[in-house]
């Protein structure tokens, strides 16, 4: 069996043995943004694009779940894109506290990445944070089996900051992806995308949480090439 099969299996084991658990918490929501500097080969670094992002996340007894997909338009033509990322409490399942200094938690961690013509399956392992202000922190830490290049290997460090000014309420999150180079042809990513919002929504009840801002994207050698994208769009987040 081809080691891009086990990771398959592997990334489909997890997410069923995590869909298994009733949530302890759940969050979906819809994102809409439109920015007029991203970049693209062979189309420059202004292009304009909007986007649609579904995404859902929930902890269970036994680990985490996070999935988007996202609907992009743009001049330089459309994409569809979604990550599925199911990871494995080591200490759950064993019964055992994972605990040292910052680090919380251990866990298996894989991600499914798909498109329209290709899928990108990541395994590996994760860390749960306790890092002051934030409301999570995480690492993980990746091998990649690639449908389009080379395998690879991958950092992805997520994380949220809630803060108040003045008693309105603010999120700054993010996630910063880096990976290897994949050769000469192929350079090392590091892509850091943010957000910073401000909860409009407690002004129509406490419960709604509807966000405006920003994202701000910085994407150095996109896609392995030469290009950096560095853009800031606006944003409005909506949670259900």
């Amino acid at each position: 069996m081809k080691i891009k099969q086990i990771a398959a299996l592997c990334a489909l084991a997890s997410t069923v043995a995590v869909a298994q658990a009733a949530p302890v918490w759940q969050d979906f929501s819809l994102t809409a943004l439109y920015g007029e500097n991203y970049a693209y080969p062979g189309a420059g670094d202004d292009v304009e694009q909007s986007t649609i992002t579904a995404e859902y996340a929930a902890g269970l007894k036994y680990g985490d779940f996070f999935a988007f997909a996202d609907r992009s338009n743009t001049d330089a033509g459309n994409e569809t894109y979604f990550e599925v990322s199911p990871r494995v409490s080591l200490g759950a399942v064993t019964g055992q506290k994972l605990e040292l200094g910052p680090i919380k938690d251990v866990l298996v961690a894989t991600t499914w990445e798909g498109g329209s013509s290709f899928n990108n399956y990541l395994y590996g392992f994760g860390f749960s944070l306790d890092i002051p202000y934030t409301s999570y922190a995480n690492i993980n830490f990746y091998k990649a089996e690639n449908d389009l290049q080379k395998d690879d290997y991958q950092m992805t460090i997520t994380y949220a900051v809630p803060f108040k000014i003045a008693g309105e309420e603010f999120l700054a999150d993010a996630f910063l992806d880096w990976s290897t180079a994949e050769g000469p042809d192929h350079k090392s990513e590091l892509n850091w995308t943010s957000q910073y919002k401000w909860n409009v929504g407690k002004h129509i009840s406490p419960e709604t949480k509807l966000y405006v801002g920003i994202e701000h994207s910085v994407w150095n050698n996109k896609y392995g090439t030469d290009i950096d994208q560095h853009d800031v769009s606006a944003l409005v987040k909506y949670h259900f």
